[in-house]
C-alpha cells in the first residue's frame, strides 16, 4: 500500500497526570508476591517499567479522546467543518454502544458531514486507523481526516490486584496476568489531510501489514481480566514482526540505515530490545517511553511520535518508520517522510 497525497498535519497527546510506580503496585501485592515468593521488585525488573500513569477521578475513553483532538485540531490550525471522518481506536470504551467516537464527535461538535466509528485491533488500532484515513484521502473522499485514542487501565489492574489477592489465586495465575500490571494511561490524535494542502507536508508513504491469527489465543482481555501468554507472545510477534519487515524492505525499500527514527509500539524492555536486534536497527533509534509510562495500548505508538516530535528527535527531512504489532497477532509497519 503506497500513498502519493497523504500526510500528518498534526499529532499531539495528552499524559495522565498521576504517577504510579510499580514499586507502589508490588507493595499492594506483596501478600500475594511473598507467598508464592516472589521477589519484591518483579515488576520493574521483569518489564523494565518503573512507573505508568492514571488519570485524575473517573476519565472515561472519550473525555481523554477528546482532550488529545482538541490539541491535535488546535495544532493542525483548521476549522473543524473541514474534517470528513473521525476514527477511533481506543481499547478502552464508555460503553458497549454507542461508540466511543460518537461520543468524541459530540463533544467536539463536529459537523453532520462528519463520518465517526471506532475501529478495534487491539495495540494496533490506531496505525490502522492511519491506513483507513490515507485510504479515504487518496482516493479523494475526504481531504482531512482525526484519529483518536484514550486509554485508562486503572479499573483493570484494580481489579487484578484484587484478583491476585484472594487466598486461592495461585503463582500461575499471577504468571498468566502479570502483562495487566504493565498497562499504562494516556490519550493521543492526529489531524491528516491531502499534502497538496499544505506546504512541507509530512507524508505518509507508504504501509505494509501481515497477520498470524493462529497466535489469536495468546492475549485476551475483557473490562476488568487480562489473560496473557507473555513468553509465547513476545516470540510470536517478533517472528511476525521479521515477516512484515521483510515485506517492508520489498516494498518500501526500507533498510536499517534508512530510516532515522523508529517509532514502536512499546511493550517492555525485553519486547523493544527484541524487536530493534531482531531487525538490525540501532537501539538508540528509539525514543523509550515504557520506563515511565508503561504499555499505553494503541496510544502508545502516536504517544511516542508526539513525545519525539516534542523533544527534536523528528525534524523535517527525517525519514520515520512507524512499527506496531497488536495481540491476535496483527502487525503493521508505515513510512512517513518528515
Amino acid at each position: 500500500m503506497k500513498f502519493s497525497n497523504v500526510s500528518i498535519l498534526s499529532i499531539a497527546h495528552v499524559d495522565a497526570p498521576i504517577r504510579v510506580t510499580s514499586a507502589a503496585l508490588c507493595d499492594r501485592l506483596a501478600p500475594a508476591m511473598e507467598r508464592h515468593g516472589m521477589r519484591p521488585d518483579l515488576l520493574e525488573s521483569a518489564s523494565g517499567i518503573i512507573s505508568r500513569h492514571y488519570w485524575d477521578g473517573d476519565v472515561t475513553a472519550s473525555q481523554a479522546g477528546t482532550w488529545a483532538a482538541e490539541k491535535a485540531i488546535a495544532a493542525a490550525g483548521i476549522d473543524k467543518a473541514k474534517l470528513g471522518i473521525l476514527i477511533n481506536t481506543s481499547v478502552s470504551r464508555d460503553y458497549l454502544e454507542p461508540s466511543v467516537a460518537c461520543l468524541v464527535h459530540g463533544n467536539l461538535k463536529l459537523p453532520s458531514t462528519c463520518l465517526n466509528f471506532d475501529l478495534a485491533n487491539a495495540c494496533l488500532g490506531f496505525v490502522n486507523g492511519m491506513q483507513v484515513v490515507g485510504n479515504m484521502i487518496e482516493r479523494g473522499q475526504i481531504d482531512y481526516g482525526l484519529i483518536v485514542n484514550g486509554e485508562n487501565a486503572q479499573h483493570v489492574q484494580d481489579a487484578t490486584i484484587q484478583r491476585l489477592l484472594q487466598p486461592d489465586s495461585t503463582k500461575d495465575d499471577f504468571r498468566d496476568q502479570f502483562a495487566t500490571l504493565t498497562l499504562g494511561s494516556g490519550a493521543a490524535a492526529m489531524v491528516m489531510c491531502r499534502a497538496d494542502l499544505v506546504d512541507g507536508a509530512r507524508r505518509m508513504t507508504g504501509a505494509v501489514s501481515r497477520a498470524a491469527t493462529e497466535y489469536n489465543h495468546l492475549c485476551r482481555g475483557n473490562n476488568d481480566r487480562m489473560y496473557t501468554d507473555a513468553k509465547s507472545l513476545l516470540f510470536a510477534g517478533i517472528g511476525l514482526a521479521q515477516e512484515t519487515w521483510a515485506v517492508a524492505q520489498e516494498e518500501l525499500g526500507w533498510t536499517p540505515e534508512a530510516l532515522d527514527e523508529v517509532v514502536i509500539h512499546q511493550v517492555s524492555a525485553s519486547h523493544t530490545h527484541l524487536c530493534c536486534e531482531t531487525l538490525g536497527l540501532a537501539q538508540d533509534k528509539v525514543l523509550r517511553i515504557f520506563p515511565e509510562f508503561g504499555n499505553i495500548g494503541p496510544a502508545a505508538l502516536p504517544i511516542a511520535l508526539s513525545k519525539a516530535v516534542e523533544s527534536g528527535r523528528i525534524v523535517p527531512g527525517k525519514k520515520v518508520a512507524l512499527m506496531g504489532i497488536g495481540s491476535g497477532l496483527n502487525c503493521t509497519m508505515a513510512e512517513v517522510q518528515w
